[in-house]
């Protein structure tokens, strides 16, 4: 069972349940949050809660693709965890060396490490949804995708659904100097997730989820590669015990759990590119690429 959020009547959001069969049923909550709380008061799954209200309501006659999706849940914060597959260890590395790596460097050390590398990635007023505009630094030359398998979690850092993240991220910059990574992760929309929160209590595995990306560039696509949630490092509950350890974290937190899905390194993001993150099951995340104007830098 997957939950969106869209412009409903007078473009006022509306939250609604999407069935295996792709049918939508509007639900009478603000958000998802208000939907999980009021099956925690009820003692009962959000599945149940959701089955009874379907059972007594008409689905809405538009499909999925018809409607004008919003974020899924507006995350008060988006973590993000890095180095959790060998694909994204290895290209850290030739960030870091150019390709002359001969000794072992801290993202060797991080992957093999008990404590995993998690980092503030986004918050609210930084992420867009579907079919929002993801911008470019102007700074950097080099700027990629990250598709990731977003953990939406409550408080106490469980997961109740999952979803699809785009960590966008400046290789140059983080290549250049490791303790330049906020500066190489965060930025004016520089992070999107959607379409869908799909209820964890429904996945049977959350280990075979097949993340595939697609960027096109002047209506051509330019890049296409498939990976898997089974090939991730580190579990799902490791990187989750670690972002609550010694911290506060709010209902609907979104943990994004790393990528293995990287273009040659010779592309970059231009204006105008479009990408497209798919999870079947979850649905297709689609986003245009907005090139920043550079603005003059004011010195003291």
């Amino acid at each position: 069972m997957r939950i969106i959020r869209f412009h409903g009547e007078n473009r006022l959001p509306q939250l609604a349940a999407v069935t295996k069969e792709n049918l939508i049923y509007p639900l009478p909550f603000e958000n998802i949050l208000e939907l999980q709380t009021y099956a925690i008061e009820k003692e009962k799954t959000t599945a149940a809660v959701l089955q009874t209200i379907i059972a007594d309501s008409i689905p809405l006659p538009q499909k999925v693709e018809e409607l004008e999706l919003l974020v899924p849940i507006e995350a008060p914060e988006v973590w993000a965890a890095g180095v959790t597959y060998r694909k994204s260890k290895e290209e850290r590395n030739y960030e870091a060396t150019g390709g002359n790596h001969t000794e072992p460097t801290i993202y060797d050390k991080v992957y093999a490490a008990k404590r995993p590398e998690i980092f503030l990635k986004s918050t609210k007023l930084r992420t867009v949804g579907p079919t929002g505009t993801l911008c470019l630094r102007s700074d950097s030359n080099w700027q990629v995708p990250e598709p990731e398998l977003g953990l939406v979690l409550d408080e106490k850092g469980k997961i109740f659904g999952y979803t699809i993240g785009n960590d966008m991220s400046c290789r140059d910059i983080e290549g250049e100097n490791p303790l330049y990574l906020p500066q190489a992760k965060i930025w004016r929309n520089s992070c999107s997730i959607g379409p869908a929160v799909l209820l964890a209590e429904t996945v049977d595995d959350p280990y075979s989820f097949q993340l595939i990306c697609r960027i096109y560039r002047n209506q051509e696509k330019v890049f296409e590669e498939t990976a898997s949630t089974s090939q991730l490092h580190r579990t799902y509950e490791e990187l989750c015990a670690y972002l609550v350890r010694e911290n506060v974290i709010f209902n609907g937190t979104v943990l994004l759990t790393g990528t293995c899905i990287v273009p040659p390194q010779d592309f970059t993001l231009h204006d105008g590119d479009h990408v497209e993150i798919e999870i079947p099951g979850i649905g297709v995340l689609h986003n245009s690429i907005k090139q920043q104007t550079a603005q003059p830098l004011e010195t003291m």
